[in-house]
């Protein structure tokens, strides 16, 4: 926040982001936000939102401008209140989400999941899924020895989102030392 006072630490899971506030658009409380979900109910009026500190706000109105949405939310009458919501984050609950297919996951559910290779030596835990165009990452281990595994069906063995343990295979140059 802009008034000196650090926020609060957030809560262990506060959802799935839905979208971000990007800034407060003209005077009546109206906030640019970019759209992070491919749920297009999301932002419909009366729709939920939550914050990462707790807080919830309530779709008013929404317009789509320029690959973005303009949204108003209920008690954010004016422009020193929308801009409060700058650079926040917006989610709902994880049980929002919609049903996956068999052998699908959410890159949330893989952060945290212990990763070994399928020779049995430990590359660490997701800490990070990097969304991709062809393939996402999967960043794993310490910042200073961090192996980067493309979620590749050539490279993956297992995933096992309920035990929290992904298998791959041993590539050199990616998941081995190179010969």
């Amino acid at each position: 926040m802009t008034d000196g006072v650090p926020p609060p630490p957030p809560s262990p899971s506060p959802g799935l982001v839905a979208g971000k506030v990007t800034k407060a658009h003209g005077l009546r409380g109206e906030v640019t936000v970019l759209v992070l979900s491919e749920v297009p109910s999301r932002f419909e009026r009366g729709s939920v939102l939550h914050l990462e500190t707790g807080g919830e706000l309530t779709v008013a109105s929404v317009r789509p401008d320029r690959g973005r949405l303009l949204v108003t939310f209920e008690g954010v009458a004016d422009r020193t209140a929308a801009e409060q919501l700058n650079g926040r984050y917006l989610f709902v609950p994880e049980d929002e989400a919609p049903e996956l297919p068999e052998g699908s996951f959410w890159p949330h559910q893989l952060v945290g999941c212990e990763v070994v290779t399928d020779s049995g030596r430990a590359l660490g835990e997701i800490r990070e899924v990097v969304l991709g165009v062809a393939n996402d990452i999967w960043v794993t281990g310490p910042p200073e020895a961090e192996v980067l595994i493309p979620a590749l069906k050539d490279v993956v063995v297992s995933v096992d989102v309920a035990g929290r343990r992904v298998v791959v295979r041993d590539v050199p140059g990616i998941t081995a030392p190179e010969d």
